[in-house]
């Protein structure tokens, strides 16, 4: 039993000394376009402003029927746990790509039903138009944006930015086939860019 309580000793003392030597590596290199929109408070938002913290983004609408609603749950169930571990220096930002229906109060009805634990690390975008979002997710995340004749194409996607203002990882936003929701990574991910942007 001694032995087992060493080795077992053993074994938590590596996990931690390698947890605590994790550095971070881009996947992506995605220099995002300056943008000057509105969060559902209606308060002004740039890119510039959004700099000096790293921030997790995603592309939503209000009226989607299938996988908004889990992204949304799942990034706040990300926060949760970010709530958890105490790290309090970031920001996540949704993009509506209903801009025409997602006002800034229609915004703030949806955050509303997901009872996040802190609403004000949230911005839900808007103040633009279609063409603008489309060209913007496009141009800027490398990703497709596309109105249809009553929905928006769009993927199901999380995206880790930088302090600067640089897209440089992204992650499944839902569960699709086996691709599951990598939570944990997305924490450390996090976790360590703060880490070595305070250095």
């Amino acid at each position: 039993m001694k032995k087992m309580a060493l080795l077992f000793t053993a074994l938590t003392v590596m996990m931690l000394g390698a947890c605590s030597n994790y550095q971070f590596k881009a996947t992506t290199n995605f220099e995002l376009d300056n943008f000057n929109v509105q969060d559902h408070r209606e308060n002004p938002v740039s890119l510039d402003s959004l700099k000096g913290e790293p921030w997790l983004a995603m592309f939503i609408f209000t009226n989607c029927p299938d996988i908004c609603p889990p992204m949304t749950y799942n990034m706040k169930m990300i926060q949760d746990e970010l709530i958890a571990k105490g790290v309090e220096d970031y920001k996540i930002v949704a993009f509506t790509v209903d801009p025409k229906r997602d006002t800034a109060d229609v915004l703030k009805a949806y955050i509303d039903n997901y009872g996040v634990a802190d609403e004000s690390k949230w911005y839900l975008l808007n103040g633009y138009d279609q063409k603008f979002i489309e060209q913007y997710a496009k141009k800027s995340f490398k990703t497709q944006v596309l109105a249809m004749q009553d929905s928006v194409v769009h993927a199901n996607t999380f995206y880790l930015v930088d302090q600067n203002g640089v897209a440089v990882k992204n992650y499944s936003g839902v569960q699709v086939g086996n691709s599951e929701v990598p939570f944990d990574t997305i924490v450390t991910d996090l976790e360590t860019l703060i880490k070595q942007g305070n250095k």
